[in-house]
């Protein structure tokens, strides 16, 4: 008999999805979308009256203009992942995200303060290039290699995502989707260089704030209103903000917010994909307005899309899909919510996935540009006899290859289960130690290349034991990261018809997935073992190994001291710093300072956007 009443289960819930399913008019706009990004590349790489050199194809030859270079910074960080994942966070673990999308309203003024005008100052094009600068060539290789390696980790996540919320809804093979969406963005990343990938940008960020805004309107308008939806959130315990300092839990105001200001920071002002789009703006002027506009724009987006899982969360209180078993896990709501509020309106659920698909290719298309740039510059300019028509070429290889890895790494990814906290966890390995390194040349004048690359080894070393040691200690089951509580008692109250009928076919009592904190494990919320630095929450990795990177390198500092025949540029600190030391003794101060030429103008030249 239960198998019946599990046959049942199965046949309602088929149903239902049947329901759900792709109309005529969701698959021409998406289609359309494909189409537009095609063409635009397309223009780019046959029509386009362009010169044929690398820093056209890098940095669209340093004449950009702001508007569009804020849109595309806008859109390559909103990936199909935040587009998905981040509304199941707050569905599942509370609103304590909103606080990482709020870290942006420090992170604009550091990013314009301190670290773009080094940058500009030194004419650097390359932000690795700095650390050359700054440090020496061995600290630029090891940076550059964590960099290359973290995108291996990362591209397959970026369109593995939104293939997987495609097949949801149309019942496509999910390896099939993910093949061809590569390929389009691999087709006109690889024609158009950074004009394309900036102008696809465009009309991808403007398909992705449409679709985030009528999901919060069309959302709050289904579930009663605003006040109905924080109503429903604040007792189901979605807008309890935790605000105690246990490092253990697995997010908090703390932990969210400094993780945030860790990942902007890095990503936005310390990463190639972004940095390359900056300084292709003919002044630092024209960067100052695009990074103010691109903060703007971040907040709106990101802040509409964490509260869409508070409103999705209200939408389903106490009638939770996921206990009913029509969805298996939270990386899957947001498709089987869009399609409840918006299946009815025709093209609707073909716009939100069109914004889902728009971000993962701006972030994908972004990455396959930089990291073209850097393999060439770094790993293979120094072994060939450079041209430009054999950098072109040898950069376009770079893109289809990291294409065809980006297709196959979809295999792995599909083995995920928290998408959001497995990239949070990757990126924790090395970012924080990045930003550190960077930071520390900014800030701290006595500090050398050998203590540089000592800390940073030292940082990454020990992010990497701490995580993996994380990861062993959640698989023994030491650490479960259970969400919080919803039901399945409110169903018929509240004429959630589809639900209800799922779980009415079973023999399931509608029961919370509220637990009993179960003896010695780490959970989401508390924790009843001794503590332990592999039982820290994953917000707290960036954060962690930046703070590694300046328990190493200070003391070293004061070891192996610089060099005084060394000297050094005051231009490669942060303004900040130059100011401090002018006010000082500039004289005294600037003559004992490690100071290094810079690259001479040819040099910066080969090394553009790389």
């Amino acid at each position: 008999m239960p198998d019946s009443s599990a046959a049942m289960a199965n046949s309602a819930t088929a149903a239902h999805m049947e329901d759900l399913r792709f109309g005529v008019t969701d698959y021409s706009i998406f289609l359309l979308m494909l189409s537009v990004s095609a063409a635009i590349g397309l223009y780019f790489g046959f029509y386009s009256k362009s010169r044929n050199t690398t820093d056209e194809y890098l940095r669209g030859s340093k004449k950009m203009h702001a508007l569009p270079i804020a849109i595309s910074l806008v859109s390559s960080q909103l990936s199909g992942v935040s587009i998905l994942s981040i509304p199941a966070e707050s569905y599942a673990f509370g609103f304590h995200f909103v606080f990482s999308v709020l870290a942006m309203l420090p992170t604009i003024p550091i990013l314009i303060y301190i670290i773009v005008p080094v940058f500009y100052d030194n004419n650097v094009v390359n932000c690795y290039e700095y650390l050359e600068l700054r440090f020496n060539k061995r600290t630029r290789h090891f940076v550059t290699l964590t960099f290359i390696m973290n995108q291996l980790l990362m591209l397959p996540v970026y369109m593995f995502i939104p293939a997987l919320a495609f097949s949801q809804v149309t019942g496509v093979n999910i390896h099939l989707i993910n093949v061809v969406v590569s390929s389009i963005c691999v087709f006109y990343t690889m024609l158009g260089g950074i004009k394309a990938v900036v102008w696809t940008d465009v009309v991808q960020g403007g398909v992705m704030l449409f679709s985030v805004i009528m999901v919060a309107v069309l959302g709050t308008m289904q579930t009663g209103g605003l006040a109905t939806v924080l109503d429903y959130a604040s007792e189901g315990g979605r807008m309890d903000f935790d605000f105690r300092l246990d490092p253990r839990i697995r997010s908090t105001v703390w932990n969210c917010f400094s993780s945030g200001l860790l990942l902007w920071t890095g990503k936005i002002g310390l990463d190639q994909s972004c940095v390359q789009r900056i300084v292709s703006l003919p002044s630092f002027a024209e960067a100052k307005k695009s990074l103010i506009v691109a903060g703007i724009g971040f907040l709106i987006i990101m802040f509409l899309n964490c509260f869409a899982g508070i409103i999705m969360f209200a939408r389903y209180f106490g009638c939770d899909p996921m206990l009913a078993g029509l969805v298996s896990k939270p990386d899957k709501m947001m498709p089987f919510f869009i399609q409840d509020i918006m299946g009815n309106l025709p093209g609707m659920p073909g716009l939100f996935i069109s914004c889902v698909f728009s971000a993962s290719l701006s972030s994908l298309s972004a990455h396959l540009n930089s990291l073209a740039g850097v393999v060439y510059f770094d790993y293979i300019k120094p072994h060939i006899r450079h041209t430009e028509a054999r950098a072109n070429g040898c950069m376009k290889l770079v893109v289809v290859g990291m294409g065809v890895y980006c297709i196959v790494g979809g295999i792995i990814v599909q083995r995920f289960n928290s998408i959001l906290q497995v990239m949070w966890t990757v990126t924790g390995i090395n970012m924080g130690a990045v930003v550190g390194v960077f930071l520390l040349g900014m800030f701290v004048p006595r500090v050398n290349g050998k203590v540089a690359m000592t800390s940073i080894i030292f940082s990454v070393l020990a992010m990497l034991w701490i995580i993996i040691n994380g990861q062993m200690n959640i698989k023994a089951g030491l650490v479960k990261y259970e969400v919080l509580p919803n039901s399945l008692d409110k169903c018929e109250a509240r004429g959630l018809d589809a639900i209800f009928n799922a779980i009415n076919h079973t023999t399931t009592t509608p029961a919370t997935t509220a637990v009993p904190l179960p003896t010695n494990v780490t959970t989401a919320f508390d924790s009843n073992r001794e503590f332990s630095v592999y039982d820290i929450s994953f917000y707290w990795y960036k954060m962690l190994g930046a703070i590694l990177i300046f328990v190493c390198a200070v003391p070293l500092s004061y070891i192996w001291r610089p060099d005084k025949n060394d000297k050094q540029n005051p231009k490669l600190y942060s303004p900040f710093v130059r100011n401090m030391l002018n006010v000082s003794d500039p004289e005294v101060e600037l003559e004992e300072l490690p100071l290094k030429e810079p690259l001479n103008k040819t040099d910066q030249q080969e090394n553009g956007a790389a």
